[in-house]
C-alpha cells in the first residue's frame, strides 16, 4: 500500500516538473512577446549583481510590474525546481550536485536565450533562477527532515 502511495507520489511530481518546465521554456523563449520581436545584436549582461542593483538603485525608473516580475518572479518561479529535482532525480539529493546540475542548465538556457536572441543573456538570471532553487531546496530539505523524525517517532 505504502509502495504504490510512494509511485503515485512519483509519478504526480514527474507530470508537475514536466509541466512546469514546458510552461518555463514556453515564457522563456515564447512569452512576452518574445517570438514576435527578435534582437539585431546579441544581448547579456556578464557583471555580476549589474541588473539586480539597478532594480534596486533605480527602484522608481521602473514600472512596478517589471520590477515583480525581474526580481521576484526570477525567484519564485524556480522554488518548485528546487523541490522537485531532489525529490525525482537521485542525483540531486546532495546539494551541491543538484547546485552543479541546475546551474548548468540554466547557464544553457541563457546561452540559447541569447543566441537566439529571444531574451538577454544575464548573470543576474542565473542568480536569481538559482536562489529561488536553493530556497525550494531548502523547503524540501526541512521538509524530509520532518518526515524522518515523524517515522521515527513512530516506530
Amino acid at each position: 500500500m505504502e509502495a504504490n502511495f510512494v509511485r503515485l507520489n512519483k509519478l504526480l511530481a514527474w507530470i508537475v516538473f514536466i509541466g512546469y518546465s514546458a510552461c518555463l521554456l514556453y515564457w522563456m523563449f515564447l512569452g512576452f512577446h518574445r517570438g514576435e520581436q527578435t534582437a539585431a545584436e546579441l544581448r547579456y549582461n556578464l557583471i555580476p549583481f549589474r541588473t539586480i542593483e539597478r532594480y534596486f538603485v533605480h527602484f522608481n525608473a521602473f514600472q512596478f510590474e517589471m520590477w515583480v516580475i525581474n526580481i521576484v518572479g526570477n525567484i519564485g518561479v524556480f522554488v518548485p525546481f528546487g523541490w522537485l529535482m531532489p525529490y525525482i532525480f537521485k542525483g540531486c539529493e546532495r546539494f551541491w550536485k543538484f547546485s552543479f546540475i541546475f546551474i548548468a542548465a540554466i547557464v544553457a538556457l541563457e546561452l540559447l536565450q541569447t543566441f537566439l536572441r529571444v531574451g538577454s543573456g544575464d548573470v543576474d538570471d542565473v542568480i536569481l533562477n538559482y536562489l529561488g532553487a536553493a530556497i525550494g531546496y531548502l523547503l524540501y530539505s526541512v521538509f524530509r527532515w520532518r518526515q524522518d523524525r515523524i517515522v521515527r517517532v513512530e516506530l
